[in-house]
């Protein structure tokens, strides 16, 4: 089935086609509702590479990684400064960003769909005027959150970000893997609202494609990016102190050009000190027990499979830990 968009037309000069209107997000949820019947597990399942990379705490390590990439786009950095609560309510909108991301990985069709129109609906509302002109976006010039550009690029940063993070502490991909994974990715991308057709055909496309973004000006820090992700990595409006070496992580990860207009260090000194929390963290976490080391939400997935009608004691611990609930949404 082909869907096209019926949302409306958008900025040019992002590259994108429209925006995702509330029809073609349930015509491409037409691929969940056909599978459903046969999949009890959820979009995804335990074989899944969904599952055998997002079960893993280390995914965390990348989280701000993926944040600053995406406040590189000039769109996603002013609908953070005018539309979102970020510095106001840090923890409150990683629990809310990965509550989103973990039921639709984990959770049933049902739940994954709910939460996915909850996403898109409060996208809806997240539209305005840029103040001023940033890479190829002229000031005045309008920003929708659901464009499918902004999509595209929000989707990318989860994608690559998981899986640069799982390989920080976890065993690399084979190349076979990582063509079932961006498999599922596209599969993924439909929970957005995303044409499939306009997502790249091979994991090897895709990484071009983000290497492209990288160097593109589309991608153009400015002062809203920059304020946001300083507060970010420095804690504020948080009691729960940044680690230094989190920060020169963060650094690490990004390219080399985006790290300079965030005008984060990373030099040696920072270099050593993510080689040795690395070298720490990779020497315990094969030891971590699995109740701690697998993220909450795969813990629910698993029970609810076992037959459990409600996640366990330990496992609404972890869920609030992760997702600041005690079972996922839907």
């Amino acid at each position: 089935m082909s869907c096209r968009l019926t949302g409306g037309p958008t900025n040019s000069a992002a590259g994108a086609s429209g925006v995702v209107g509330e029809a073609d997000l349930e015509c491409e949820f037409e691929i969940f509702r056909n599978a459903a019947a046969e999949n009890s597990s959820g979009p995804f399942g335990p074989s899944s590479m969904m599952w055998h990379i997002d079960k893993e705490a280390a995914i965390f390590l990348g989280a701000g990684r993926a944040l600053l990439l995406q406040l590189a786009h000039p769109w996603i950095a002013t609908a953070i400064a005018q539309h979102s609560r970020t510095l106001a309510d840090p923890i409150g909108r990683f629990h809310r960003t990965f509550s989103a991301m973990f039921t639709m990985v984990f959770g049933t069709t049902a739940q994954a769909l709910a939460v996915a129109r909850r996403l898109h609906l409060r996208h809806a509302r997240v539209s305005g005027i840029l103040a001023e002109a940033a890479g190829p976006f002229a000031a005045g010039s309008r920003y929708e959150a659901n464009d499918v550009a902004a999509l595209r690029w929000v989707h990318a940063t989860l994608i690559d970000t998981a899986l640069t993070a799982y390989q920080l502490l976890c065993p690399p991909l084979s190349g076979e893997e990582r063509e079932r994974y961006w498999t599922e990715a596209r599969l993924f991308a439909a929970f957005f609202g995303i044409p499939h057709d306009a997502l790249p055909q091979s994991w090897a496309d895709f990484a071009a494609d983000n290497e492209r973004m990288w160097r593109s000006d589309v991608l153009s820090v400015n002062d809203q990016a920059r304020t946001i992700a300083g507060a970010i990595l420095s804690g504020a409006g948080t009691w729960l102190p940044i680690p230094s070496w989190y920060r020169a992580l963060t650094a690490r990860l990004l390219p080399a050009r985006l790290r300079e207009e965030f005008e984060l260090s990373y030099g040696e000194g920072e270099h050593r000190k993510t080689e040795r929390a690395l070298a720490v963290l990779r020497r315990l976490y094969p030891w971590v027990p699995a109740r701690l080391r697998y993220v909450g939400p795969y813990q629910e997935a698993c029970a609810r499979l076992a037959g459990g009608k409600r996640p366990g004691v330990a496992t609404q611990l972890l869920n609030r830990l992760w997702i600041g609930q005690k079972s996922m949404a839907g």
